[in-house]
């Protein structure tokens, strides 16, 4: 017989009992087994500082320690608690296991002599020495350029700002030179146990044809994608849906990151038959399945690859002595961090909502000086102005303008060729100051300011982030 309380198991699951409830029982023990008597006690008030006191203590630690382990392993049976090792063992019951790091990805345009052939694997070095490899093949045509896909070869969370692929690794004839418009899409550390969990669900139905969430199981398994988005128009006409169209009855998957081989397979293997897909990429798979002697039938595979939505931050903390010199730099990694999902919270994605409530946590985490007044957002999806822009030193000269410019806009263009962290400064009417020197030639120009609380990604867009787009204010 014991004092000691033991775990019980109610509504909510096992329950340990508290620690005093441990120790009061230990003491009871201790005293019944020797007689009573023992020095526990000055007084009234029990005193632990005594040899008995202090193997009593140690001895409900003990018990304490192995009634919370029970209580911890016996939560580790449900999904909506499992992590590490338990996690595991219950992805393995689905047949999926836990993703390992991914590599970033980005869309680099491969400039050269006409019918060049770019191969997959081809290379390609950064300028912080990273080197990436080409995932989709291609010819470069008439035009003389061709964008295909690039991941790096160092798995994880490596940044690529716009223009830092310049320089081709390994030659090939005919390839003259590479850039990339838009910053990669950030690759992921090994898979956090909120990911892991979000894909096991989906994987109850990735074993289904004839279902978007089969589809978009699948895509998210392959190696390389950082993520996707599926869905369908079931409609006999075009549809519009967060900014993508969408053909009739077609099916439209956007995928960032993977292989286009592994994208198309793993897209033809539960797609419905005969059904159009929307999309600016394809990819021919072959039916190495069912028995099919050459010639093999063949399929073209169509999916959307997102273009990059440059999001940018606006912090604001309140102003004290020990906000630190490097507060800046160190709240940009923060976010960068978050952003990518690297803090084990929701990471951006395709179609999804920014919310700017989701990055304080990240701030407030980097110490009592962090006080977060606000964090507002914004994109060229909120636009304030579009025009014809180009760029001579600090001036920005416009013409075409649909909207209102005005001082503190960040400017952004399609292409890529404005510096990221561009903010108007001054001037009006049709010449602006800005605050980076460039040089860009006359094209299509948007402004906008950080002054939301949310950002809407629309399903063709993967959203990315620029350590020169996160400004800070102390007020």
């Amino acid at each position: 017989m014991t004092a000691v309380p033991q775990p019980t198991f109610g509504p909510t699951g096992f329950s340990a009992p508290s620690t005093s409830a441990v120790l009061a029982g230990v003491i009871a023990d201790m005293q019944a087994a020797f007689g009573g008597g023992l020095n526990l006690s000055a007084g009234s008030t029990p005193s632990l500082a005594t040899p008995q006191g202090q193997l009593a203590t140690t001895w409900s630690a003990v018990i304490q320690n192995v009634y919370n382990e029970f209580v911890f392993y016996t939560t580790q049976t449900d999904p909506a608690y499992a992590a590490g090792r338990m996690q595991d063992a219950i992805g393995n019951v689905y047949f999926i296991t836990r993703l390992p790091a991914q590599p970033s990805s980005v869309q680099a345009t491969c400039t050269g002599n006409s019918g060049t052939i770019i191969p997959v694997g081809a290379l390609a070095i950064d300028t912080f020495g990273n080197i990436w490899s080409c995932t989709q093949a291609g010819t470069i045509p008439g035009s003389g350029s061709i964008v295909l896909s690039f991941a790096c070869q160092t798995a994880g969370p490596v940044q690529l700002p716009a223009h830092s692929l310049t320089q081709i690794y390994q030659a090939i004839t005919g390839w003259s030179g590479i850039d990339n418009v838009n910053p990669a899409t950030t690759g992921t550390n090994v898979e956090s146990r909120y990911a892991f969990e979000a894909r096991r669900q989906l994987s109850v139905s990735k074993n289904a044809v004839n279902v978007d969430s089969s589809i978009l199981g699948n895509l998210l398994a392959v190696s390389g994608v950082l993520d996707a988005y599926v869905t369908d128009n079931p409609s006999s006409s075009p549809t519009t849906i967060l900014g993508q169209t969408i053909g009739a009855n077609s099916l439209y998957c956007c995928v960032a990151g993977g292989a286009a081989v592994d994208i198309a397979n793993a897209i033809w293997r539960n797609k419905p038959p005969g059904i159009p897909m929307t999309g600016n990429t394809n990819q021919t798979v072959l039916d190495t399945i069912d028995g099919y002697t050459a010639p093999l039938p063949s399929y073209v595979i169509t999916w959307q690859t997102p273009a990059s939505l440059a999001v940018i931050f606006q912090v604001n903390i309140v102003s004290s002595t020990q906000v630190p010199s490097n507060a800046l730099s160190l709240i940009q990694t923060a976010l960068l961090g978050a952003f990518a999902g690297t803090d084990g919270g929701p990471r951006a994605r395709i179609g999804s909502k920014l919310l700017a409530t989701r990055y304080v946590a990240p701030i407030a985490a980097l110490g009592t000086w962090a006080q977060v007044s606000s964090i507002l957002m914004g994109s060229v999806n909120t636009a304030a102005a579009s025009f014809t822009g180009s760029i001579a030193g600090t001036t920005l000269t416009v013409s075409g303008v649909s909207g209102t410019i005005a001082i503190g806009q960040t400017v952004k263009d399609a292409t890529g060729n404005v510096t990221p962290g561009t903010v108007i400064s001054g001037g009006g009417g049709p010449s602006w100051t800005i605050n980076n020197s460039q040089t860009v030639s006359s094209e299509a120009m948007q402004s906008f300011t950080a002054n939301q609380s949310s950002v809407q990604v629309q399903i063709n867009q993967v959203p990315a982030l620029s350590a020169a787009d996160i400004a800070l204010t102390l007020v």
